[in-house]
């Protein structure tokens, strides 16, 4: 097992997207919380329901703008607070950097397209399902595609734990995400139904990297720094 502790690579601008992000899922988390049990119909409104996407239609608890506004409000979701925390620590360690290249308007975009578009992928491998999904997961998943891209050399602190064994290494990003995103693909092998949503991690992965070159912005004289 291993976790990010912090990565080595400096931004040359505040990221007050990724704070606001950060800020407003945690925010959401505490009203789930303060709902108590009256939570379910948040998360069965506002969570991203297969069927109701794929048949155009909202069924109980119906919502204000229909099923569609989901791909959206489900992003804001999250199950518990390790769900959460996960999430938004990933968010913080590396959205800084791409929010950095792109600029903060298109990085909101981006991070809105990478989580709809990891929403479909999870969607079409299970259309009829009628479970809620919800959480941050696909649209960090596309900012952590976006980074290996990008800073694939930048070192990321992590900590490594095997069993009673831990300690602390620095490990090249394009290694760290490389091999998060292969626990991704094998964790998803015949578990498109189960309660992890693997494929909308995936997604959102392929979405970063095939897009990223797109959201940038131009830069004049400024050179990245180099990881040897």
């Amino acid at each position: 097992m291993f976790f990010p502790l912090k990565d080595e690579n400096p931004a040359e601008t505040f990221p007050y997207i990724t704070v606001l992000l950060i800020a407003v899922n945690c925010f959401m988390f505490f009203i789930t919380l303060a709902m108590g049990r009256n939570s379910y119909y948040l998360v069965a409104g506002y969570g991203v329901v297969p069927f109701e996407i794929t048949h155009a239609v909202d069924i109980e608890p119906k919502v204000l703008f229909g099923p569609y506004i989901t791909l959206i409000t489900s992003l804001f979701l999250h199950g518990s607070f390790w769900h959460l925390l996960g999430n938004m620590w990933f968010l913080w360690i590396f959205g800084n950097n791409i929010e950095d290249i792109e600029g903060h308007f298109r990085f909101i975009i981006f991070y809105f397209l990478g989580g709809i578009a990891a929403s479909f992928l999870q969607i079409a491998v299970n259309p009829s399902s009628t479970i809620p999904t919800i959480g941050a997961s696909g649209a960090v998943s596309a900012i952590l595609g976006a980074y290996m891209l990008k800073f694939p050399r930048a070192r990321v602190k992590t900590l490594l734990f095997i069993f009673i064994f831990i300690t602390i290494i620095n490990v090249p990003a394009i290694a760290f995400i490389g091999i998060w995103f292969f626990i991704q693909l094998i964790s998803s092998v015949g578990r498109a139904g189960e309660g992890v949503a693997w494929f909308a991690h995936i997604g959102g992965f392929i979405f970063g990297l095939l897009t990223i070159k797109l959201f940038e912005k131009k830069r004049r004289g400024r050179k990245y720094k180099v990881y040897k």
